[in-house]
């Protein structure tokens, strides 16, 4: 995706800026100042006092492995004092935001790729990482072309991906299919006809779990509404350039949605569940179809049983009917990365950059790659380490071409547009008046 500054940004980062233009015009004298503080914390004996944020708070392999790499840099760096905040991912880009707007940012912090970090970058709030990924050719040549992309602006990368965003696989019970003599679907007509069929038979037909109100936008409709509208459509949307998202065939991608609301495709109260209710009810066998993304790979790990695990498959969503857009085909693209504060100077810029490297470089991506994690990096997981499914996932995203998440290329109004409407749908709202929310959400951020 084209690296554009958007006409208009949105008034939190606004006050960013001006925040920054205020507080920067010593800029140099500043990190002058910082850099010999830093000599004189070195002199007197003092620790470099170095904060990190970041939200793999969870039990899952990849969380642990993460937290297990901080780890390391905390004994390997023992003149570094780290404060090591783990928030609940539910909760953390609400608390990104908060510090933003208070120019309290942490030194080292996670976002995620696309139109996330690019807030952070267009509010002046972050620094490149470019210097590091230069000192370990190794470690920047063997990131898979491409992935290093909506992480970069300029010419220059502010974060690498620690992991790799596949976010609509179709998991499905094995055994409740072949028990009740269902065809895995691969066109829509057979998705809503195993809907019909595991209704009819008292088993919930699909687990979700859409609390966070973020999951049914980025596992379901970012690839059903690419099945409709193919990839050149949703750009020129996002661009405002040739395309709406009043139009027909976007209205018709939010009418499948709905339609496997009406159908009772869901479990009842899904929009109370989180995705962690949503994995577990359905590895407990309670639900025939759970679409979800690779992250569910390393939490099913960690918490589903080998039983459980046996009866689970995996495959991609159905085509739909006339669709532009490639049904061998998923989205994703590359994960959320450590970020670096523009405040980090001196000692504490270059142990934060080291902070960087070790829980995101080759020996990481091994770590989260065995932790049964998708990475885009080159690397193979060790299969005496990862489950057999994931193995089986990792196999299929590499035959997969990938198209946009829907979160990482829309303003966060406009997201939050989809993800509140995509709730609204789902309980009987009209397609047609959530499609110009979203509509006119988009225009106004680009002031179009």
């Amino acid at each position: 995706m084209a690296k554009q500054k958007p006409i208009a940004i949105l008034a939190l980062l606004l006050s960013f800026t001006l925040l920054l233009a205020a507080c920067g015009q010593g800029g140099d004298n500043t990190a002058a100042t910082s850099a010999a503080g830093s000599e004189g914390s070195k002199a007197t004996g003092e620790k470099i006092k170095l904060s990190i944020w970041h939200n793999f708070s969870g039990d899952d392999l990849r969380a642990k492995v993460v937290r297990a790499q901080i780890d390391k840099f905390k004994t390997e760096h023992p003149e570094v004092e780290l404060d090591e905040q783990a928030i609940p991912p539910d909760g953390y880009r609400q608390r990104l935001k908060t510090v933003a707007a208070a120019n309290e940012m942490p030194d080292v912090f996670f976002v995620q790729s696309g139109t996330s970090i690019k807030e952070f970058y267009d509010g002046g709030l972050i620094q490149p990482i470019t210097p590091v990924l230069d000192e370990h050719p190794d470690w920047k040549d063997n990131f898979i072309a491409g992935s290093l992309d909506t992480l970069s602006f300029e010419g220059q990368v502010y974060a690498t991906p620690l992991s790799g965003s596949a976010t609509s696989f179709l998991f499905y019970n094995k055994s409740l299919f072949e028990k009740y003599g269902v065809k895995v679907p691969t066109t829509w007509d057979e998705m809503m006809t195993a809907v019909k069929t595991f209704n009819d038979n008292k088993i919930t037909p699909i687990s979700l779990g859409n609390k966070a109100s973020w999951l049914a936008q980025s596992s379901i409709l970012s690839s059903l509404a690419d099945r409709v509208t193919g990839t050149d459509w949703f750009l020129k949307a996002v661009n405002q350039d040739g395309a709406k998202f009043t139009d027909p065939e976007f209205v018709q991608a939010l009418q499948y949605f709905k339609d496997l609301a009406d159908a009772n495709a869901f479990q009842t109260g899904f929009n109370s569940l989180d995705n962690t209710q949503m994995e577990q009810y359905f590895a407990e066998g309670k639900a025939a179809m759970m679409i979800d993304g690779s992250w569910a790979l390393t939490n099913m790990a960690a918490a589903a049983t080998e039983e459980q695990l046996s009866q689970i498959d995996i495959t991609v969503l159905p085509s739909v009917p006339g669709g532009k857009g490639d049904p061998n085909s998923m989205s994703g693209g590359s994960g959320g990365g450590l970020a670096l504060s523009k405040s980090v100077s001196g000692d504490k810029l270059k142990a934060a950059l080291d902070l960087i490297y070790t829980v995101s470089g080759p020996e990481a991506m091994q770590a989260i790659a065995d932790s049964n994690s998708i990475v885009t990096y080159k690397v193979e997981p060790d299969q005496s380490k990862v489950m057999p499914l994931f193995y089986k996932a990792f196999t299929l995203y590499k035959s997969l071409s990938l198209t946009p998440v829907y979160d990482a290329y829309l303003t966060s109004s406009a997201t939050d547009a989809v993800n509140n409407g995509l709730q609204e749908v789902s309980l009987g709202g009209d397609p047609k008046a959530i499609a110009q929310k979203i509509q006119d959400a988009q225009a106004r951020d680009l002031g179009k």
